[in-house]
């Protein structure tokens, strides 16, 4: 595992921070029935038995419920990865890995291009590869819905640290 440089770093702790923010804002003013926990580099438990850690995840219920296993594909709406040095390994290996557990979503934040990769629809083609069908590129100035929550939208400004000389 490569260690993270500080704007990987600073980007994951903004991007749980808005996310939390913005759902908890859902919680509040919606049934139970659309709660979700955001996962900070914490495992989710896939199909193969591989526990990837994405840098976040979005997945269904509350904290509470995941006291006796990680969650599965099916108890998440949104993985994501934070990519700079690994984002080859992110768009390739861990993008397989995902669309094999059929996991609905999956964004990369690349933070070299400073956008947006928001991975859709996995399948797998006739040669037995997995991947997904869907994928848009959404640029700072853009906001985008979170997966789930089709009302609630992340302004991206927001996620992608800016150096600040001082």
């Amino acid at each position: 595992m490569v260690a993270k440089d500080t704007p990987h770093t600073v980007c994951g702790s903004i991007l749980c921070r808005q996310l939390d923010r913005l759902l908890g804002d859902v919680w509040r003013q919606a049934a139970s029935r659309l709660r979700a926990v955001i996962r900070g580099q914490d495992p989710i438990t896939l199909p193969n038995q591989s526990e990837p850690e994405p840098d976040v995840a979005i997945a269904g219920g509350k904290d509470e419920d995941y006291l006796a296993h990680h969650p599965y594909p099916e108890d998440i709406f949104l993985v994501i990865e934070i990519s700079d040095s690994t984002l080859d390994y992110d768009q390739t290996t861990k993008l397989k890995i995902y669309a094999e557990a059929a996991i609905s979503d999956y964004w990369i934040v690349n933070l070299n291009l400073r956008q947006l990769e928001r991975y859709s629809q996995p399948y797998q083609n006739a040669q037995g590869e997995f991947n997904y069908l869907s994928k848009q590129i959404s640029l700072p100035h853009q906001s985008v819905a979170i997966p789930g929550f089709e009302d609630v939208f992340l302004d991206l400004n927001r996620i992608f640290p800016t150096v600040v000389n001082t």
